[in-house]
């Protein structure tokens, strides 16, 4: 079994929607990169998630929400999300557009992250959005348990990373 095939069959995928949105990026000539917890999973033992976060130059915003919506994509607009979703698929597209990660995109290198290759941000990137989604506090407390562990599956990968940690951090991983 693939890469692919495996995501797909989680996702209950109809259609391979990460590769729909990838090929709407190409079309867009969207600089993009992958952050969250399937970035994670370029750098540390992979494990499965619903969610894909991509950080898309702000001037494409529009142009991919506006592509994804003629090919049939729901779309949905928040404050610092335009989200993306197929009834033929579970996985859920959040492209992030809080501009503290436009500058991953610059700093951002392909990867091979469950059979797609894919713009990533890099490590110390990775490990700051995952350290702002951890310290927002209005994000619900099983997201933020999970930013939690992503951060903790980065550091055991990476051990150096651990001193670029706020203390408060630090101490949540020692408990």
């Amino acid at each position: 079994m693939t890469g692919k095939t495996f995501m797909n069959g989680v996702a209950n995928g109809e259609v391979d929607i990460l590769q729909q949105v990838l090929d709407i990026l190409t079309e867009t000539r969207s600089d993009y990169c992958v952050v969250g917890g399937l970035a994670v999973n370029a750098y540390a033992a992979p494990l499965v998630s619903l969610d894909l976060d991509i950080v898309v130059a702000t001037e494409k915003v529009d142009a991919v929400a506006a592509t994804a919506n003629a090919q049939g994509l729901k779309v949905e607009r928040f404050e610092h999300s335009v989200n993306l979703a197929s009834q033929k698929s579970d996985l859920r597209i959040q492209l992030q557009t809080d501009a503290r990660y436009q500058e991953f995109l610059a700093r951002s290198a392909e990867k091979d992250v469950l059979g797609y290759r894919l713009r990533v941000a890099s490590l110390d990137d990775v490990l700051q959005g995952k350290v702002w989604a951890y310290s927002d506090p209005s994000r619900r407390k099983s997201k933020r348990q999970k930013d939690l562990a992503d951060i903790m599956r980065l550091v055991e990968a990476h051990p150096p990373l651990e001193a670029q940690l706020p203390p408060s951090i630090r101490q949540r991983l020692q408990e």
